[in-house]
């Protein structure tokens, strides 16, 4: 339940027309909306999320990457809901429109390439009104409304904008703005009070064009006011600036607004800053804010997955890469959830979601969002430690679950026992390596990170002997195998962690740990007396929930027989009816890369159609029903059209390119922007 606020009524006739763009394989139109049936859609910029709603001007959820707290007793961190800034009741003849069924032909549209959610719809033949979303890409922490009013006829138009806080937070002060008199300012508290969450409004106004207006940030005495003494538009609203305007037949209503969020999560004074950076925006114009917008989107869109023949796929895999580019922010040290920033699945904790599925796909496309990934990893290493300290091992222990502080946050119902965790940030951290060939960074943070990894397996496995260096009592990457020994991915991965720290060591020209590749060489991989690896220790053939012994021919490279990854395939295929999109997507890649592109087409597309929502196909961890944005199954699939049909593979001199063979339906793919150097890779389908 969201508690309105505060308020600034304002008006302004600076036009901006936002004519509909045409559907193309950049756009995405809900059609007619039906609020039953409505997933909402998101702008986000890496720190701050966005979502939509199905009503006009509805803006259902704003959160803010790393602003965690406990939210019940007992409990583990969760990300929460934070002020929505960007709050707007307006009213037209004195109604206030903010209800589906006031308004016709009510419609949205996201434009990925410039990432923008642009709003449309009529209001009783009197006007029809546009407004737009974005979530500042230059300004981490603001977004923008802007909103247009076309008259049709003579109308009174009332705009009241504001500062909405969910119901989650508390303390909750609202109070006009020490920089600007014009700005609206609210602080509040977390759950728990442990975080400080503090929001700022302000209205961009290029051109006054006068009206009756009072223009004190108190109530103005000539102000309509119900029964309680207050503005009927917004009940709580206490600080506010009146503007009314009148409209003429064919004259338009133009406005901006631009807000901004901070915690104390993420700056010390966050009431004082969100202040500063609403009013820097401020000054700027509305439309140099979006054109500093569009140049970052742009920048981002260089680096690109192209393909000829298929505009539903190529639509399809626009969004897929317009939600991960949307979570992840260079420079910040955060990592990307399951939801990314759309929902709150999973507590908003980082899993090995971020590692193994979403971070090869930004390594090859936007290798510093990659890297601020990894930020987020080595920033928590000392947590790690203690993590491991604690269970009375060496190194560090990566939580299964991790949120602010790096600690365990799985919730106490669950075994934390995916210690595969560990070995999947080490995967990650020697593959930005051999793409970036940074040195420098392997030596002050890649390094840390695989030699802390590797000496924790190293006091993990139990020795019990040659070829039984096993690792027992772990949840598998197959979930339903919970409290299992040597479970084949988590074997596989530590193995490969091993390996890795003595390679990097030997890039450093330091010494390598003798006993990690000896540890190494005895950690088992079972098998069934027909060679398919087996999944576990006490696997029977059972149903499965996702990809396990897979993984083990891609990302590693622990099986690479064509034979053996084949009959692995054939074998755990029908074992795994459904379960998480990821699984698919890794047959799918695996298929292309055995040379069966059909085969490989049609698990991609059933890798992730049956998991998109209306009205925008966001999509769904399960088919037809799930959390969204599935920002980890998006990766996955992705992970398919790079690493699969694209032909690349990360090797110890960087990208290279198999050779690889298209789907009939495509006539090409095309890899833009990949890697460091920005370089360039097409498959052709051969004719």
């Amino acid at each position: 339940m969201k508690r309105p606020l505060l308020a600034l009524m304002f008006v302004s006739l600076n036009v901006a027309d936002h004519p509909a763009a045409a559907l193309d394989t950049w756009t995405l139109d809900s059609g007619p909306i039906d609020v039953q049936r409505y997933v909402g859609e998101t702008v986000a910029n890496g720190m701050i999320g966005i979502v939509s709603g199905p009503a006009p001007f509805d803006i259902t959820r704003v959160l803010l990457n790393g602003a965690f707290d406990i939210t019940e007793p007992g409990g583990v961190s969760v990300l929460f809901p934070v002020f929505n800034p960007l709050a707007l009741h307006l009213a037209i003849d004195g109604q206030v429109v903010d209800k589906p069924e006031q308004v016709q032909n009510f419609h949205q549209r996201l434009d990925m390439r410039h990432a923008v959610l642009t709003s449309f719809f009529d209001y009783q033949g009197k006007a029809t009104v546009t407004y737009t979303l974005r979530a500042l890409r230059q300004l981490p922490y603001s977004g923008l409304l802007e909103v247009t009013v076309q008259a049709k006829r003579r109308i009174e138009i009332e705009s009241l904008s504001g500062i909405e806080a969910p119901g989650a937070l508390i303390n909750i002060q609202q109070f006009g703005g020490k920089l600007d008199p014009n700005m609206v300012v609210a602080m509040g508290q977390s759950p728990t009070g442990a975080v400080t969450v503090s929001a700022a409004n302000r209205v961009i106004l290029d051109r006054s064009i006068g009206g009756s207006s009072c223009a004190a940030m108190t109530s103005c005495a000539n102000e309509p006011k119900d029964a309680s003494g207050l503005t009927p538009l917004r009940e709580a609203a206490r600080v506010r600036m009146v503007l009314k305007e009148t409209l003429e037949p064919g004259q338009s209503y133009h406005f901006a607004v631009v807000g901004s969020v901070l915690t104390s999560a993420n700056v010390d004074d966050p009431l004082n800053n969100v202040q500063r950076i609403t009013r820097f925006a401020e000054l700027k114009s509305s439309q140099k804010l979006i054109d500093e917008h569009d140049k970052g989107w742009s920048q981002l869109w260089s680096s690109d997955i192209q393909i000829q023949g298929d505009d539903a796929s190529q639509r399809d895999v626009h969004n897929m890469l317009y939600h991960l580019y949307s979570y992840g922010r260079e420079g910040t040290g955060y990592s990307i959830p399951p939801m990314g920033l759309t929902g709150l699945g999973y507590s908003g904790h980082i899993f090995w979601d971020a590692e193994v599925w979403m971070f090869p796909v930004l390594l090859a496309l936007q290798p510093k969002i990659a890297a601020s990934m990894l930020d987020y990893r080595y920033n928590r290493l000392d947590a790690a430690k203690h993590n491991a300290l604690q269970y009375g091992y060496r190194g560090a222990l990566f939580p299964w679950e991790s949120a602010a502080s790096g600690s365990e946050e799985t919730p106490m119902c669950c075994m934390p026992f995916e210690q595969h965790i560990t070995g999947d940030v080490a995967l990650a951290a020697w593959n930005y390596y051999r793409v970036t060939r940074d040195a420098t960074w392997l030596r002050q943070k890649g390094y840390p990170i695989l030699q802390a990894t590797a000496d924790f397996w190293a006091s993990r496995v139990e020795r019990n002997g040659p070829g039984h260096y096993d690792i027992t009592h772990v949840v598998a990457a197959d979930e339903y195998a919970s409290d299992v020994d040597n479970d084949a991915f988590t074997n596989a991965v530590a193995r490969a962690n091993l390996e890795f720290a003595t390679a990097a060591a030997r890039v450093l020209k330091v010494s390598a740990n003798p006993d990690w590749m000896r540890v190494r060489n005895n950690i088992p991989i079972l098998h069934f007396p027909n060679g398919i690896v087996r999944e576990h220790a006490t696997y029977h053939g059972e149903e499965v929930k996702q990809a396990d012994v897979a993984l083990l021919a891609y990302p590693l490279r622990e099986v690479t027989s064509e034979e053996a990854i084949r009959n692995n395939l054939a074998y755990y295929k029908p074992r795994i009816p459904g379960g998480p999109a990821m699984t698919k997507s890794i047959w799918a890649l695996l298929y292309e890369r055995l040379g069966s592109p059909e085969d490989a087409y049609a698990m991609f597309k059933e890798g992730y159609e049956p998991n998109l929502q209306p009205p925008f196909g966001s999509f769904g961890e399960e088919a037809g029903h799930g959390e969204v944005y599935f920002a980890t199954g998006a990766g996955g699939i992705l992970q398919t059209m790079i690493y699969g049909f694209g032909g690349l593979e990360i090797t110890d001199p960087g990208f290279v390119q198999r050779p690889t063979k298209l789907p009939a339906v495509w006539k090409s793919i095309t890899l833009t922007g990949i890697g460091p150097h920005n370089q360039r890779y097409g498959v052709k389908t051969a004719r």
